[in-house]
């Protein structure tokens, strides 16, 4: 599926709960026919192995999703430009941008706004770890 919002919202919430770091909700979106789920999560929590998996298995704007929810612009207008605007939309708001999460809410998306809220804060616990430099 490449259409995010067409996803039951019981998949979003396994996938909201699998951004968030919980395996057995990882484990179950993968065993059950939602890999590129899986590996979207994967690839918000900083995994290269599922970025690239999404890049080879056709959920390219699933990968510019990642790196545009973080700070990637180009990602961002690459989005856009390939008529991922929902996609610019929920990366927006995974960076924090109010009218982007006002917009989700006006449209009673609020699994979305769970979701950037989960990629917001995984995002924001990462810390820059000096001894894991590599010299």
């Amino acid at each position: 599926m490449n259409d995010i919002t067409q996803y039951h919202p019981k998949i979003l919430i396994a996938l909201e709960l699998a951004i968030g770091g919980d395996k057995a909700y990882f484990t179950w979106l993968l065993e059950n026919g939602y890999p590129e789920l899986a590996a979207l999560s994967n690839a918000i929590r900083a995994n290269t192995d599922a970025i690239e998996w999404l890049i080879k298995n056709g959920y390219r704007h699933f990968a510019a999703f990642d790196a545009a929810s973080v700070d990637d612009d180009f990602a961002m207008e690459w989005l856009r430009l390939h008529g991922y605007h929902f996609l610019a939309v929920l990366a927006e708001a995974s960076r924090g941008v109010q009218e982007a999460i006002d917009w989700l809410n006006e449209n009673d998306l609020e699994i979305f706004v769970a979701i950037a809220r989960r990629i917001r804060g995984f995002v924001d616990g990462q810390t820059f770890d000096y001894h894991r430099m590599p010299f």
